[in-house]
This record gives C-alpha cells, sequence and structure tokens, in this order.
C-alpha cells in the first residue's frame, strides 16, 4: 500500500466574504470548510497534510493545532506559488503520492479521493485531474481529454469556443502528483502569462511534455467543485448541506 499526502491551499483571504477571516475558516453547518476537507483526506487514508495558510492565517494556525503541518504564503503569486511554499515538506517526505485540495471546497469526500487515487496509480499516472460533470458547467474550466480518455487541457470559460462550452467535464482544482513528478515540474514553473503567477496547471502541461501519463479522474460527486466567493454562495453551500448531511445539522 503506498503512502500518501495532502497540501490543503488556504491562503485565500476572500474579501468578497467581508469576513476578517481566511475563506476557508467561515461555516458550512456550524463547522469551518476546512474541517471538511481535514475530515475528507484523513478518512480517505492519507497520511499527512500540510495547510498553506495566508491572509488572517493565524486564525487557521490556532484551529487546526496539531493536525496539520503548518506553511505560510506571504505572497501570494498564483496556486503553483502556494505549493511551492510547502516544498521543503514534500522533498523531506517519504510519501509516493501528493493530493492537492482547496481549503475552501467543502464537499469533497474521501471516496472521490480514494477512488481517484486508485486510478492514479493503476494507470501510472504522474499527475491525474479530479473532475466532475456538471448539467451546467458555465464558469467552470472544462477538461479536455484526447480519445484514449488521458488529460489534454483545461480551457477556461472565457477562452472556451462554443464547442468547448458545450463540455460538461470541469476541473475540480484537486489533484493527485506522484511526489518526484509535483517537485521537479514545480521547479519548472515561470510566471510568463498575464497575471505574472506561478499557476499550478501548468505542471500537468510539464509533466506531458515530458511524456508522462496525465489522467482525469471523473467522480459522481458533482458537489466536490463547489465552493463560495461571496456571502450568497456561502448560504448555497450551508443549503446544498442541509440537504445532503441531515444528520449534522445543529
Amino acid at each position: 500500500m503506498s503512502k500518501n499526502c495532502a497540501v490543503i491551499l488556504a491562503a485565500g483571504e476572500g474579501k468578497r466574504m467581508k469576513a476578517n477571516m481566511p475563506k476557508p475558516m467561515l461555516e458550512v453547518l456550524s463547522r469551518p470548510m476546512v474541517d471538511w476537507v481535514l475530515d475528507a483526506a484523513k478518512a480517505s487514508g492519507v497520511s499527512d497534510t500540510i495547510l498553506v495558510v495566508g491572509a488572517y492565517g493565524e486564525q487557521l494556525v490556532d484551529h487546526c493545532g496539531d493536525r496539520c503541518a503548518i506553511c505560510w504564503q506571504k505572497e501570494r503569486l498564483g496556486t503553483g506559488h502556494a505549493v511551492m511554499m510547502a516544498l521543503e515538506y514534500l522533498k523531506a517526505s517519504d510519501a509516493d503520492n501528493v493530493l492537492i485540495l482547496n481549503g475552501d471546497a467543502p464537499f469533497m469526500d474521501a471516496a472521490t479521493i480514494a477512488d481517484s487515487l486508485t486510478l492514479h496509480e493503476k494507470s501510472g499516472n504522474a499527475v491525474t485531474v479530479i473532475s466532475a460533470r456538471l448539467d451546467e458547467p458555465f464558469g467552470y474550466g472544462r477538461i479536455i481529454q484526447s480519445e484514449d480518455g488521458s488529460f489534454e487541457r483545461i480551457v477556461e470559460q472565457k477562452d472556451a469556443t462554443e464547442e468547448e462550452k458545450a463540455i460538461q467535464n470541469v476541473n475540480s482544482g484537486a489533484y493527485w502528483f506522484r511526489r518526484e513528478d509535483l517537485i521537479s515540474s514545480l521547479g519548472k514553473l515561470t510566471t510568463d502569462n498575464a497575471a505574472h503567477e506561478y499557476y499550478l496547471t501548468d505542471t500537468i502541461y510539464i509533466l506531458k511534455q515530458e511524456g508522462k501519463n496525465a489522467g482525469v479522474f471523473v467522480t459522481e460527486n458533482a458537489d466536490v467543485v463547489l465552493g463560495a466567493n461571496d456571502r450568497e454562495q456561502l448560504q448555497a453551500l450551508n443549503d446544498i448541506a442541509a440537504k445532503n448531511f441531515p444528520e449534522a445539522v445543529q
């Protein structure tokens, strides 16, 4: 059985929430979203977790206690940069694979994590993108796959053709990487883009260019892609949770 670790990205400030706290500390059914994510990772069998914190990070440090290691992202220069902050831990780890999760996506579940790992290892992938099919995919990055089902590219809504907009398979923002492949590809990221940021998704293209396998796992739980950018969306998450997890309603 492989040994695996997780990096949870939790440095987002969530300015539109108008709250003096990191977005992953906002609650769904009276529990911070980060707790939902930590619990799912643990239940899936992930042995070690690294939490990347930034704005109001002290609150996450105090709340999470000794449940995970902490890395600070003082400057927020993109998702790739956030994972770079965990490089010291990743290099010292003996994990075979690394799971990347978002700390403000509370409905990522243990079954999706475990099943995607099975596909990741069985297929010999350097990286596996976790995706979901949505009836209304507007706004999400579409997953483009080759005829054999392997990952080809992610196309954002604003860049998609009409044909691509019809694709219902979308990126969840969660990934499995072979640890050594993640470390090597992070070292090759650049900020040669309009935002001058390090994009984690660029590591996938780097690994593909090196001839390594990039796969896609499509979960049956479409809610894994859901997050919240404002109070209205946060309320929507609470409504979904109350319907799907009535035993958790307090």
